[in-house]
């Protein structure tokens, strides 16, 4: 488990990235060396920038300020207990 802060939302965008190439190309793969490994994330990069596309935030911002105000909520009854 780890934490990061909430302002840094950009970086779920890196976690799913790195998420997405380890699930679809580096767990499935054998790689005797270093340099394979390489070859095989270039590879999937270059795979990846064939056909982009754009991400799209699906959550209603309504939904997301309701869940920071559950977080801070819980915070507050731990910090004042």
């Amino acid at each position: 488990m780890h934490f990061i802060p909430t302002s840094s939302s950009w970086l779920n965008l890196v976690e799913r990235w790195f998420r997405e190439i380890t699930d679809k190309r580096i767990r499935r793969g054998v790689f005797h060396n270093v340099p394979e490994l390489i070859d095989a994330i270039m590879a999937y990069i270059a795979e990846h920038n064939d056909n982009p596309q754009s991400f799209e935030w699906t959550a209603k911002a309504e939904d997301i300020l309701e869940k920071v105000r559950r977080a801070r909520e819980v915070l507050n009854k731990r910090a004042s207990g």
